[in-house]
């Protein structure tokens, strides 16, 4: 079977087990950028960010043999939290390593489900390898975060349900960690609105996938501190999204530290909505290209809405 038709499978397997998500019209980012802006609410998912469509469809493809043995995953937050609750919803015990960097309150959470955390390494791709090495010593299954063909189909139902949403877009924004949700979502729109401009967007501070696209090979990179925690860390070698990414991805953008923290302000004070700095990336590029398009229909993906409170305040205030 062809993608379109593994991510229109995965749409039923998923749908008794997350929202099929808003897609909202804004008002005030339409004037502001002088073009038709929507929002795919994914920070109103169940687990708060869309992680858990790739989570649920690689779980729900497991034997029950594979199921019995249990799962292992890596995870910053959003992915691990979404494993937990897919966990928790299908019966199978899960465990999951994060780096000493990971988010308190997002672990506070994948606490709530029920799964074993252990903490390993201190960036997201250190914990992966480790992760990988013990799935295999125990012969468990390994969740990757992004770099799964399940996962990938699971991410990619955000793009099924845009469809028939809205009868088109011109210009899509989503923002870029291992290229699992701008993978999904662009191959499956490319296929039905093939003139779609795809715009990937990362923080300055961790992007080592638009680096690695414009150097064709995944690169190995060190990543600052930011607060668009969701996309920040390393790939993996020989990572299935690094080709999608590729070809599928056709503006590359990158945002600063403080863009990202005004388009969180922005995005709260116009929408009345909490999103996370993954989500804030999105709406600051949108700020940031804004001049480039004029009358376009542009959706933009708010990957998440899982961030501290106090964090949250501090940047609003």
């Amino acid at each position: 079977m062809n993608f379109f038709n593994n991510v229109k499978n995965a749409s039923v397997s998923i749908c008794k087990y997350i929202k099929n998500t808003d897609l909202i019209y804004s008002k005030e980012f339409s004037n502001i950028s002088k073009n038709e802006v929507w929002f795919k609410l994914e920070n109103k998912q169940v687990t708060g960010s869309f992680k858990v469509r790739g989570a649920l469809n690689k779980l729900l493809s497991l034997s029950n043999e594979q199921k019995e043995k249990g799962i292992i995953t890596a995870s910053t937050g959003n992915h691990g939290l979404a494993v937990a609750y897919a966990s928790e919803k299908l019966g199978i015990s899960c465990e999951i390593f994060v780096p000493h960097s990971a988010s308190v309150s997002k672990i506070k959470k994948i606490k709530k489900f029920g799964a074993k955390i252990i903490y390993f390494g201190y960036d997201c791709l250190e914990s992966e390898n480790h992760a990988r090495k013990v799935s295999i010593h125990k012969k468990m299954v390994y969740v990757s975060p992004y770099n799964d063909e399940y996962v990938l189909c699971g991410q990619g139902t955000i793009a099924n349900e845009l469809i028939n949403q809205i009868d088109k877009l011109d210009v899509i924004i989503i923002a870029v960690g291992g290229g699992g949700l701008i993978g999904g979502v662009s191959k499956y729109l490319k296929s039905i609105w093939p003139n779609i401009h795809v715009i990937g967007c990362s923080p300055e501070n961790s992007a080592i996938m638009i680096h690695s696209i414009h150097s064709g090979r995944i690169l190995d990179l060190e990543s600052k501190i930011t607060i668009s925690d969701g996309t920040a860390g390393g790939l993996e070698q020989n990572s299935i999204t690094f080709p999608i990414c590729c070809e599928f991805i056709d503006e590359k953008i990158l945002v600063k530290e403080d863009e990202i923290k005004s388009a969180m302000r922005l995005y709260y004070e116009h929408e009345k909505q909490i999103i996370e700095g993954a989500a804030g990336v999105a709406v600051a590029t949108l700020l940031k290209v804004k001049n480039d398009f004029f009358g376009k229909k542009i959706g933009i993906i708010l990957c998440g809405g899982n961030i501290d409170s106090n964090i949250f305040h501090s940047i609003v205030n």
